[in-house]
């Protein structure tokens, strides 16, 4: 399984920093097809291209609401 990775970080909440997770997400070759995989806390999950194309919109919605994209 290759995979190209995108994100990959601790991340901390703005409040309580000793509250964190770590996250990795990106591109995963796995089952023969490019599908999205994300990594939260050591625990891997590899998602099917609807769920992928779920994520990718609610993350534009949600970013374009807290005007990220301007």
């Amino acid at each position: 399984m290759a995979t190209t990775v995108f994100f990959d970080k601790v991340i901390r909440d703005v409040e309580e920093p000793s509250t964190a997770i770590a996250i990795e997400f990106g591109r995963s070759s796995a089952y023969g097809q490019n599908l999205m995989y994300f990594t939260l806390d050591d625990k891997m999950v590899i998602v099917d291209e609807k769920t992928g194309r779920e994520i990718y919109d609610a993350m534009q919605r949600l970013a374009a609401y807290l005007s990220y994209d301007m």
